[in-house]
């Protein structure tokens, strides 16, 4: 336990230092800015790690929940868990987040600990990370396109409906089916279960937010088309009666 300590110190230092050297090389982007660079680069880099495991190094997390962790399980989820660590402070601190992130920010660092403390389940933990962080470059991608103001082009477009269609399908339907296999397995300790069933009803709870903003969006895009659609009938009625 206390090399992983020392490995969590490490990695929670390494992601302070990189925030702050971006800090330092581009401060005129704003605090936020450079921390969701971090934040972009812990994602691609839990995919990569989590995707090597699940589909390379093994086991298969279908079959095989509640195994003994790997080392590179070990790895993947010290890296993550000093990230989630630094955001969570970083997230208090200037106080950008609501109660939804915190809660999943809280929930990843509890169940993270949990499992590294059991010394099992790690290929449950990777899957989750996997399937929690594969959205998020393009959840990234559309707070810098906002700030870019090229949010309201093609590439915005395409970015909010290929992020709408993964987190479904990753978060709901995946993960889904990473739960029922995770319940019906006699290897997994209840505790473990439990907070399966936690990070997935806070997925439910992403996905009914996510929901809304899809529909609100559809609406106002339905509307601009509505008076687009009026004008030049009304541009091409004029042009008649002239």
């Amino acid at each position: 336990m206390t090399s992983l300590a020392v490995g969590v110190v490490l990695c929670l230092t390494g992601w302070i230092t990189l925030y702050t050297l971006l800090c330092n090389t581009s401060g005129s982007r704003g605090f936020e800015w450079n921390c969701r660079l971090v934040t972009l680069l812990h994602g691609i880099l839990a995919v990569c790690i989590t995707a090597y495991i699940g589909y390379v190094d093994g086991p298969w997390p279908f079959t095989h929940p509640g195994t003994k962790n790997t080392p590179l399980q070990i790895t993947a989820m010290v890296i993550s868990l000093g990230y989630f660590i630094f955001d969570m402070g970083w997230c208090v601190y200037f106080r950008t987040e609501g109660p939804m992130m915190l809660a999943h920010h809280t929930m990843s660092i509890l169940g993270i600990l949990l499992t590294l403390s059991l010394g099992e389940s790690g290929i449950e933990s990777c899957a989750v990370l996997f399937g929690s962080e594969i959205t998020n470059p393009l959840l990234q991608a559309r707070w810098f396109l906002r700030q870019l103001g090229r949010y309201e082009s093609l590439t915005g477009e395409a970015v909010d409906v290929l992020f709408v269609v993964l987190f479904v399908f990753m978060r709901i339907v995946v993960g889904g089916r990473m739960l029922y296999c995770e319940l019906i397995s006699p290897r997994p300790r209840f505790i473990i279960k439990y907070g399966g069933v936690a990070m997935y009803v806070l997925s439910w709870v992403f996905m009914v937010d996510i929901g809304r903003f899809a529909y609100r969006k559809s609406q106002s895009k339905y509307r601009r088309w509505r008076n687009q659609h009026r004008s030049k009938t009304v541009n091409s009625h004029d042009g008649k009666t002239a």
